[in-house]
Parts: structure tokens; C-alpha cells; sequence
């Protein structure tokens, strides 16, 4: 597996771990890492519902989930115009609330990412002497035809790179929130 970034140690560890993917000769795959200023209670509360993609994801215009949000459930999303696809049908793999880990699998929608599926982690950390958060997330899909390995992961990673610089804005955001004291005016 290539790194998308330069990655340390403790990064590596938690990728070796968690993000597994068997990768066949015609796919390609990668890990992107982000570090969030902001409580891994924020950030998993937004990363976690996998019925509500749209609260951090910008691509994401709608989503109905079939199910009861446990392995096996099923969410249709609607893509916001401007990407090439409309929808994406998606299925939950892995939810562990402990371990703040969540996995999906791409089974459908008109987008040519084939037997896509990603892993998504969030880890403590403390940056700047408060609390954050390390977020990973690991993918695999197969290459479309006429196109190179190169430019498909290049493709997805933008993609993640956008979700997890919103997800960083928010849960960012709300952190801010969190800690500000109400001003009393006398």
C-alpha cells in the first residue's frame, strides 16, 4: 500500500492495524491522514452516522438509509452536480463504537468506482497541548478502463482530502463552540 502522505510511526502502526485491504493487480489503494483540532467525541460523533454523510461530507447533497443503521444497512446518496455521478448506493461494513472505526463498501450508483470500499479510523491525540484527533482513512477500488492507477487514486484522494478538510472545519468549529464561555452583560 502507498502512503498519500508522509506518515510517523504511531500513524503507521494504526494503518497496519486497521486499514487492511487486499488489493487485486487491477486496483489501486492509498491512506490519508488528517489531524483535527478538536475532541475525538466531536469528530466520531459526525464520522459515525453513517445515515447522515452530509454532515461533513460537501459532495453529499441527500441520503436515505435502508436498515437499522447496523452492518448490513444499505444508504443511497445523492451527489451534488458538478462530479461525474448522481448517486452512490452504499453499504455499512464495520461500525465499532470502541475503536472508532467505520467501514463502507460502494455497491452501486452511476460512478464508475468499482468494488470500492474504505476505512476510516479516528485516534486521540494531543496537538497544540489539547485534545484532537488523528483521522485515517484507507480505500481500495478498481481502475476504470482508459484509466491509469495513477490518476484514479489521485481522483479518490481528492475526494477524501475534501471530506476530511470539512470534517477537520466543523469538528474544528464545534470545539470552538464547546469551549467558549457564554458573555454575561451586566
Amino acid at each position: 500500500m502507498m502512503f498519500a502522505m508522509n506518515v510517523n510511526m504511531m500513524e503507521s502502526e494504526y494503518i497496519l492495524r486497521h486499514h487492511r485491504h487486499e488489493i487485486s493487480e487491477n486496483q489501486c489503494s492509498s491512506a490519508i491522514v488528517k489531524h483535527i483540532k478538536a475532541p475525538i467525541h466531536l469528530v466520531w460523533s459526525l464520522v459515525r452516522r453513517f445515515d447522515q454523510p452530509q454532515r461533513y461530507k460537501p459532495f453529499v447533497s441527500r441520503c436515505i438509509v435502508q436498515g437499522d443503521l447496523e452492518i448490513g444497512s444499505v444508504r443511497e446518496v445523492n451527489v451534488k452536480s458538478g462530479l461525474p455521478a448522481t448517486t452512490s448506493t452504499e453499504r455499512l461494513e464495520l461500525l465499532n463504537e470502541e475503536e472508532h472505526i467505520l467501514g463502507i463498501r460502494i455497491v452501486g450508483g452511476d460512478h464508475r468506482l468499482r468494488n470500492y470500499s474504505s476505512i476510516l479510523t479516528v485516534h486521540p491525540e494531543i496537538i497544540d497541548g489539547r485534545p484532537g484527533t488523528l483521522v485515517i482513512e484507507s480505500y481500495v477500488v478498481d481502475v476504470p478502463d482508459g484509466n491509469t492507477k495513477d490518476d484514479t487514486c489521485y481522483f479518490v484522494e481528492t475526494m477524501i482530502k475534501c471530506n476530511l478538510k470539512s470534517l477537520a472545519d466543523i469538528s474544528e468549529r464545534l470545539a470552538v463552540q464547546d469551549r467558549t464561555e457564554p458573555i454575561r452583560r451586566f
